[in-house]
């Protein structure tokens, strides 16, 4: 039997597709509201230069049925890069396929293929369904570690203090 699934590198011609997959996730976390991006947004850090993320495509039966978007940091105590995963969407009808743990394995072998020392990402605190997949593909949570963030006026405020 051929294989079904298919992880490609997403392209300037799949912007709309992965628009389409950030607002299903966005609709899934009860966060459509927090959706600002759009396509030209999307081409300019996705693809344009200098590259601030990557995006791949999962297809199904040659059928797009979910995506991944992830970036580079640096870690000082590792002294390496890390890979941090920002998204990861399967259609919800094409759970439990393998899908999800196929592009975090790819994901995995990305990291370490660019010399990371880890991959990192963040789930909400109700998502029992993935947090149980992530403890599945052998995740653990960061002890004593909580994420911060400044967005809106309050990055807009701070910047506007420097100098």
């Amino acid at each position: 039997m051929a294989q079904r699934l298919r992880l490609r590198d997403a392209g300037p011609d799949d912007l709309g597709l992965v628009l389409r997959f950030i607002r299903a996730l966005a609709d899934y976390e009860r966060l459509a509201h927090e959706v600002r991006a759009d396509e030209a947004t999307l081409a300019r850090f996705l693809f344009g230069e200098p590259r601030r993320a990557e995006a791949l495509i999962a297809e199904w039966d040659g059928e797009p049925v979910g995506f991944a978007v992830w970036y580079y940091g640096f870690s000082t105590f590792l002294g390496r890069p890390s890979l941090y995963v920002e998204d990861v969407f399967v259609e919800p009808a094409l759970r439990g396929k393998g899908i999800g743990r196929a592009i975090f394995a790819h994901l995995a072998a990305r990291a370490l293929a660019q010399g990371c020392g880890r991959m990192e990402w963040s789930v909400l605190d109700w998502n029992e369904p993935s947090i149980a997949f992530y403890r599945g593909i052998g995740a653990k949570p960061r002890p004593g570690w909580t994420l911060q963030q400044l967005t809106g006026e309050a990055l807009s405020a701070l910047a506007a203090r420097q100098g």
